[in-house]
């Protein structure tokens, strides 16, 4: 379930680039292969880096006259951790064929892989 809700705003993201009439193609296309080659999610453990920040024990202060303010320096530290990502291992196969296809449709239907409708006049 949490790969789902990870997924589609990255599926709607990927399909908001282009036209409407290339939208609606990848649309088609999308829904074609996503039977043809459905998500396989597996779970996998990856190494992740995050970072923190860490007093160094001196002070940076500021101030006017008897008015003074004093605040911790900091630094970042890296700090290793292992996680759990879900993917889906036939995502970048199933994209590669929705590409082929929206460019197939559009060239087919709009003579460009763009989708773009010829100017009038």
């Amino acid at each position: 379930m949490r790969a789902v809700v990870l997924v589609l705003p990255a599926l709607l993201l990927l399909g908001s680039c282009g036209t409407p009439e290339f939208r609606a193609e990848q649309s088609v296309c999308r829904a074609e292969w996503m039977q043809k080659i459905p998500p396989k999610y597996v779970q996998r453990i990856v190494q992740r880096v995050k970072y923190i920040e860490i007093p160094t024990g001196q002070e940076i202060c500021k101030g006017k006259g008897d008015k003074r303010i004093c605040v911790p320096q900091m630094r970042l530290e890296d700090v290793p951790y292992t996680d759990v990502e879900t993917v889906d291992l036939n995502r970048d196969r199933r994209e590669v064929q929705i590409k082929a296809c929206t460019v197939r449709a559009c060239t087919a239907k709009f003579g460009n892989p763009d989708c773009e409708a010829a100017p009038a006049g």
